[in-house]
């Protein structure tokens, strides 16, 4: 896939404030400072867009990115940033759930994991919650330019034997460096293929105003 365009469109944490559920959407999570903004802004061809931060937490929104006009990433908030009151995790927790259940264009989440780490907790138990839901997810493992690939190689394989305690099947994992652009075909090709398989949901924009 060539990307042609690539423009920021808005920022929310509303449902009913989103763009309408008619082109397929793709979300980026992953633990705070995973290197999300950084990922994105490789994909895209975009330096900037994405806005990277070294402060943990700097993405509080769901913040959406029109892609060649006709798909969007969606960059969602961090998780596990324990800094913020209990209060902001909380909420933040909230909207990114109704997000994550209720979007009748997410087609699949993108989930950020870093490389460099033996298997989270937190990270195991989001991909577990994703799972108990059936949103399909695929799990892309950042900062490979950060080690060697042997190291790489082998906190993956620890971090798929884990979700294997919960799991049947093991979703697609994908290694990646922003600073290498390396994973950035594999998961071009992965949007590209089910773009093309794309119907857009049948959408009552009354009734979702009403709901909100």
């Amino acid at each position: 896939m060539i990307i042609k365009s690539a423009e920021f469109t808005v920022s929310n944490t509303k449902i009913s404030k989103l763009p309408p559920p008619i082109l397929p959407e793709y979300a980026f999570i992953g633990r705070s400072n995973v290197g999300k903004s950084s990922l994105i802004n490789m994909l895209l061809n975009a330096k900037g867009l994405a806005k990277t931060s070294q402060k943990p937490g700097k993405t509080q929104l769901i913040n959406h990115f029109l892609v060649n006009k006709t798909w969007y990433v969606v960059d969602l908030p961090g998780y596990g940033y324990a800094k913020s009151s209990k209060s902001n995790r909380q909420e933040w927790a909230k909207f990114i759930r109704n997000y994550l259940e209720k979007r009748e264009s997410l087609q699949c989440v993108f989930v950020l994991i870093d490389s460099r780490l033996e298997p989270q907790k937190i990270d195991i138990e989001f991909c577990c919650w994703l799972g108990e839901r059936s949103i399909p997810f695929i799990l892309l493992f950042t900062k490979a330019d950060k080690q060697s690939n042997v190291k790489s190689q082998q906190n993956m394989a620890a971090f798929k034997k884990a979700l294997l305690a919960f799991f049947e099947e093991i979703p697609q994992m994908i290694l990646t460096s922003s600073e290498k652009q390396l994973g950035k075909e594999d998961v071009l090709n992965f949007i590209q293929e089910v773009n093309q398989n794309f119907i857009a949901p049948q959408f009552d924009f009354e009734e979702e105003e009403e709901q909100e």
